[in-house]
């Protein structure tokens, strides 16, 4: 698949020539014999134009192409791995996934990411060494390795980077800039060590004091002071190669539950939710953010079917692919949470999020029940192949956009070694302090 076209040169070419279009196999290449002229004898009739030359495929139509639809599915899933190397033998993943180790799981699975934890960490050289592990494993695709660094009270790899504060403690602050320098740092830190998406910046407006999931993990409780934030926070991932995701749409800041254990429900009215709620969205659009995670949150004025934003399709592509314009990657919240898992069995969640809109399953309770249900679900008609060929579109067209498919990233200790932590780094973290 990519890999084997990459190695043939043509990717190569593809990825350089005119905004990404690479010529398909047999076609004549772009400096071949030009045509001879036409005749120019008035007696002569006049020639047809010769057929027009098919349009060249995108790296990413070339991916897709090839793809099976058990392929298709895989790179829909993101799950937890277990273990600190891709060869790592794991009870725990065999228990879940019938494989032992992630490079296994991944090969199962056709996956087309995965999240890591900070029991996946012990130390830079070991991250590198297990990130660059599982690319290898990801034979085709490259994988999307994402984590949620959020900093301060979010921060998975708080025993090998930098402490920078979390958004609380940069709203405070007051100065958009500052957010776009903690994120561009962190970013800088998280592709040191393979990871090439972060579950990050938090959009929510934190208007309600006694939310118990939100709190300091939002800028603030100001729609526009948030906003502003978050637009500065995407360009600062950016300008350090870091894919982001804003969260959790439409809104986590006004409940008092925790979507982890319970069903939260907001009961803004649509007025209240373009006020309080949307404006940080729409910036993090604006701004270009790859990645919208839903909230497993209940929006009734919004959907009052009363299923949460995960699974429903007027939330998720009625509110944020059509009225908001956003033609990125659309990812649910982990789906393991209690929040998404009241009304039904795992394998239709998965099923019933990609309908409602979304493009990425995060956190897959029982991959093997929700691999096997959405495939199953394609093949049934249920899923039509436009709407999986959609998601995967994105999918893939976010790693172009990074850089993953023109080559397997490869992360380098040494280069790890003297980003992670750096006098640069651990200057601005003291600002704050």
């Amino acid at each position: 698949m990519l890999r084997r076209i990459a190695t043939t040169g043509l990717l190569v070419t593809a990825l350089t020539a005119c905004g990404g279009g690479g010529g398909s196999a047999g076609a004549e290449p772009t400096g071949g014999r030009a045509a001879p002229p036409a005749p120019t004898t008035a007696n002569t009739p006049r020639q047809s134009a010769p057929p027009a030359t098919p349009a060249a495929e995108s790296p990413v139509e070339r991916a897709l192409s090839e793809m099976t639809v058990e392929e298709k599915v895989g790179q829909l899933f993101m799950p937890i791995v277990y273990g600190t190397a891709a060869d790592s033998v794991s009870g725990e993943n065999q228990a879940r996934f019938g494989a032992q180790t992630p490079a296994k799981v991944i090969q199962k699975y056709h996956l087309g990411g995965v999240i890591l934890f900070p029991y996946n960490v012990k130390s830079v050289g070991q991250v590198v060494s297990f990130t660059n592990g599982m690319q290898r494993a990801s034979k085709d695709v490259p994988l999307l390795v994402a984590t949620d660094q959020e900093n301060g009270m979010v921060s998975r790899f708080s025993s090998v980077m930098t402490a920078f504060p979390g958004a609380g403690q940069i709203g405070a602050k007051g100065q958009p800039e500052l957010a776009g320098q903690v994120a561009r740092a962190t970013g800088r830190e998280l592709h040191a060590l393979g990871v090439n998406l972060d579950f990050a910046p938090v959009a929510d407006v934190n208007v309600n004091p006694r939310n118990p999931v939100i709190g300091q993990r939002a800028y603030g409780d100001q729609p526009k002071k948030v906003a502003a934030m978050v637009a500065a926070a995407v360009k600062g991932f950016h300008e350090a190669g870091m894919a982001s995701t804003a969260k959790h749409f439409p809104g986590h800041g006004d409940t008092n539950v925790d979507s982890h254990t319970g069903l939260p429900v907001i009961n803004h009215t649509r007025a209240e939710w373009e006020r309080i709620d949307a404006p940080p969205f729409k910036a993090a659009i604006d701004a270009g953010v790859d990645a919208v995670m839903s909230a497993h949150i209940v929006f009734p004025k919004l959907d009052p079917s009363g299923d949460p934003a995960t699974l429903s399709k007027p939330i998720l592509t009625g509110l944020l692919r059509k009225e908001l314009g956003f033609k990125g990657v659309i990812s649910t919240d982990a789906l393991n949470m209690a929040g998404v898992r009241k009304k039904y069995d795992d394998g239709e969640i998965a099923v019933r999020a990609l309908l409602a809109g979304a493009d990425l399953l995060l956190m897959p309770n029982d991959l093997p029940k929700q691999y096997r249900a959405v495939v199953a679900a394609v093949k049934s008609g249920r899923i039509s192949e436009e709407r999986l060929d959609q998601s995967v579109t994105r999918l893939l067209t976010l790693k172009h956009n990074r850089g993953l498919l023109a080559e397997a990233p490869r992360a380098s200790a040494q280069e790890a070694a003297r980003v992670l932590r750096s006098a640069e780094h651990r200057r601005l973290a003291g600002r704050f302090r």
